[in-house]
């Protein structure tokens, strides 16, 4: 390869994370040439969105990952959730989904980051018309009258790229927002998440649980082995002194905060933290370009959504690209805004009302949080909505999620 090497691309997708794979699969399905760049090398271990964390990925989810051919390959490592708990400490109130009793298998299905992105790492090695750079990072961009021209480090060199649309997919320190001049709204929530495994006393049953308190939420998620994935959250000045505890006064703060419905809590994996930001850009597109993923939004991980919010920006974007003759017309990309606003702006009000409203210090709420959480579950109506919603359908979402449903 030469210092300078040129080459053109319909789409040029910046960011190999879990959204940004996913999108170039589902552009490459449909039949669209599409260019990856990836900062790590193309490994699980390197990659830094293929961690330790356990995602809750919503039914929605699964069956857009069926669809792009990825789900095979992760299967074998997913567990069920069949039922979900959700309540409060020290409140009487809570509600109860349960996977029969809305005519479904299951509500959703926890799988570790590092086995979705093995999946997608597996997926991507069976893509005919992809074209993937990696390791390599995006280090200028020029407007063209076609495009975008954008100047790519590689281990041989400097690549020059020209592409009729850019996709920025590159996280939530997104480098292609910061070059499109698109401002971003940011919060600092002052908490820190810890994620690790655990194992129970009692069976699971595929049972997941968010428990939310003054401190933070906190959630088990079903694993295989009867172990369950543990979230823990707790304000950002305990941060050091929780990663600091021994393996014995962590599963006591966990007990704790969880309480005793799976029994006493064991067998502590290894703990990993994670500061908690809100950050929202304040459009999603520009000339010829377009956000996705935590790139678009980062939400609070309270609920699970961050992941599933981010393939469907991913499915919803491959599926007005598949049948364009322009993947970088105005009016598809302000189509792809339109569609995908409702989804997100509820998506990111329901995940920042819930830090406010369930984890606010305010015994006066107390009572109204219980009675809402009655009503959610005690009215038919009310627990199908919010079934419906958790499992990914809402609004208007990608072709490729969607399923009959009662």
């Amino acid at each position: 390869m030469s210092a300078m090497d040129s080459s053109s691309s319909p789409v040029l997708i910046v960011g190999g994370g879990l959204v940004g794979a996913s999108l170039a699969i589902a552009l490459d399905a449909a039949g669209c040439a599409v260019t990856l760049v990836e900062a790590a090398a193309p490994r699980v271990d390197a990659q830094p969105s293929y961690d330790e964390r356990n995602l809750a990925l919503s039914r929605a989810t699964v069956n857009g990952l069926k669809a792009i051919g990825v789900w095979p390959h992760a299967a074998a490592k997913a567990t069920p959730i069949r039922h979900i708990h959700v309540s409060r400490s020290g409140e009487f109130g809570s509600v109860r989904l349960d996977a029969d009793k809305h005519g479904v298998d299951a509500l959703g299905w926890t799988l570790p980051a590092r086995e979705l992105g093995a999946a997608l790492l597996h997926r991507l090695d069976e893509c005919t018309r992809l074209t993937r750079l990696a390791p390599a990072t995006l280090h200028a961009l020029e407007s063209s009258a076609t495009g975008w021209q954008a100047h790519v480090r590689t281990p041989d060199g400097v690549r020059q790229l020209d592409a009729g649309l850019l996709v920025g997919a590159d996280g939530t320190g997104s480098f292609v927002r910061d070059q499109l001049h698109i401002g971003a709204q940011r919060q600092d929530y002052q908490q820190t998440l810890f994620v690790c495994t655990v194992t129970p006393e009692r069976d699971h049953a595929n049972r997941a649980y968010e428990r939310f308190a003054d401190s933070g939420p906190v959630a088990l998620l079903p694993l295989a082995e009867r172990r369950c994935g543990l979230i823990l959250t707790v304000s950002a000045d305990e941060a050091d002194a929780v990663a600091a505890m021994d393996d014995a006064a962590f599963i006591a703060l966990a007990q704790q905060r969880f309480g005793w419905r799976l029994g006493r809590l064991s067998r502590p994996g290894k703990r990993h933290p994670y500061a908690i930001h809100r950050v929202a850009a304040e459009r999603l597109i520009g000339p010829r370009a377009v956000l996705v993923g935590n790139a678009a939004q980062t939400v609070h991980p309270i609920g699970a959504q961050g992941f599933n919010l981010g393939l469907r920006d991913a499915l919803t974007l491959a599926e007005l690209v598949a049948h364009a003759a322009d993947p970088g017309a105005t009016a598809l990309l302000e189509n792809y805004a339109a569609r995908r606003e409702p989804d997100r702006e509820g998506t990111m009000t329901m995940s920042h009302g819930l830090v406010r409203l369930a984890c606010l210090q305010q015994p006066l709420l107390g009572p109204l949080r219980s009675l809402a959480l009655l009503a959610c579950d005690r009215l038919p109506p009310l627990q199908q909505a919010l079934a419906w919603r958790g499992m990914g359908f809402r609004d208007q979402p990608p072709q490729a999620v969607l399923e009959s449903l009662p």
